[in-house]
């Protein structure tokens, strides 16, 4: 039996992950990152609203995108697609102690700076013996999202205009 063989699924994981992060380590092209001056980049690309341009490359406007972007930022990302302008949270708990939960799913959708141009879907879980089961969201709290993320988008596109 040779000693891959003899490793569990787990254990070969966590072999491979090591191994690769001691070879990421070893990377010669180490670029020093200022962690209290962010360079506002996304996958590697200035995909930031205030780099002049207007709307990204896939279509979607940059002011909206780094709007939701920063307005969503309490809480933690599952995913962020700059191309597809879309971000989705994972479930958030204000108070730990509370039995209530959200998750949000933010679309831009157009590459004009509009009202309709983003959608905003909240979900709320409340916990009930133990489980999380879905419960109705507020009626004014998409909207509500939705307009502090267009006040900061024109905020964004306002201070374009002000160098």
């Amino acid at each position: 039996m040779n000693f891959v063989s003899s490793l569990s699924f787990s254990r070969l994981l966590l072999v491979a992950s090591a191994l690769s992060l001691g070879l990421t380590a070893c990377s010669k092209d180490k670029k020093q990152e200022n962690l209290a001056f962010p360079d506002q980049r996304l996958v590697g690309v200035d995909r930031s609203a205030v780099g002049g341009d207007d709307s990204l490359q896939g279509g979607v406007n940059a002011y909206l995108w780094r709007a939701a972007v920063d307005t969503l930022s309490f809480m933690p990302f599952i995913s962020a697609d700059a191309v597809g302008g879309t971000i989705v949270t994972d479930w958030y708990q204000p108070v730990p102690a509370n039995a209530e939960r959200f998750q949000i799913i933010c679309s831009v959708l157009d590459r004009r700076l509009r009202s309709d141009s983003i959608s905003v879907v909240v979900h709320r879980q409340v916990k009930e013996n133990g489980e999380w089961v879905d419960a109705p969201v507020a009626n004014n709290t998409a909207s509500d999202i939705t307009s502090k993320i267009q006040v900061r988008a024109r905020e964004l596109r306002a201070d374009k205009y002000k160098k």
